[in-house]
């Protein structure tokens, strides 16, 4: 939502129940898909009451698109992830049965953070694999390109960029996958998706910065594909939660 980033619980979408259904109103922000043939519903989390402590209600709800009152705006224009179509989308008195309620009412907060911790390992394994795409290439042009007589690749400056790269996205590979296997076993994991989206995404960055850097002026260029792996790198490092927040979840995963 525009005022629930990071502060997920921020919520300000409500949803009262009244009559047997829910009447929705709010905003969501930066929604994947809404405007495609491929997203039948969606999924939103909405305040539905006030707890004796004072605190929020949330709930998660699903409304199928083409409901009075759900409507998607135009979508954003993006410095990366062209082929993601993202979205806002706002209710004003959209009325959906009672039983489109997901799970128990009050548990949406509990079920989203759940949803995050399988989302962070996803994130992770996007950048693996960006960062893979960014290297073969950077790889590639280094043998290929030859200056000063010699391909650049057996330049100490740009083999030791490759080194690193090529070691990074081993290290964020084998954090995702341990991530992934954690929570197929159905063991506690939110400590390690953390780590892995943390790391993974941010060795992305670095990799397809390093990957442009190789190829020079060619690698600032669209026709390039280091170009569209840079600017597809950065949303990694905010999507599923930002790098601090990350780092505020292992902290306090770490009992600090």
């Amino acid at each position: 939502e525009p005022e629930a980033g990071s502060d997920a619980g921020n919520t300000k979408t409500r949803a009262e129940l009244k009559d047997g259904y829910w009447v929705i109103n709010g905003t969501k922000c930066f929604i994947t898909n809404p405007g495609t043939e491929m997203s039948g519903v969606v999924t939103i989390t909405a305040v539905t009451g006030i707890r004796p402590s004072g605190k929020k209600e949330i709930s998660n709800i699903f409304i199928p698109k083409g409901t009075p009152g759900y409507n998607i705006a135009p979508k954003y224009r993006k410095m990366g992830w062209h082929a993601s179509d993202t979205r806002e989308l706002n209710f004003v008195d959209c009325r959906v049965p009672e039983s489109n309620l997901i799970g128990k009412r009050g548990e949406g907060f509990k079920q989203f953070l759940d949803c995050l911790d399988g989302g962070r390992i996803a994130i992770a394994a996007l950048a693996v694999g960006t960062a893979q795409g960014a290297f073969e290439e950077a790889l590639r042009y280094a043998k290929e390109r030859v200056q000063f007589g010699q391909p650049i690749g057996k330049f100490q400056g740009v083999s030791f960029k490759l080194a690193d790269m090529a070691t990074e996205i081993e290290l964020a590979r084998n954090m995702a996958y341990k991530a992934a296997a954690m929570r197929d076993a159905g063991v506690p994991h939110t400590k390690e998706a953390s780590m892995a989206k943390l790391f993974a995404s941010e060795m992305c960055m670095r990799a397809t910065t390093q990957a442009v850097q190789i190829f020079g002026g060619y690698g600032f260029m669209d026709e390039y594909p280091v170009s569209r792996y840079f600017r597809d790198a950065k949303i990694l490092e905010i999507g599923e939660g930002t790098s601090e927040v990350q780092r505020m979840v292992i902290s306090r995963e770490l009992g600090l």
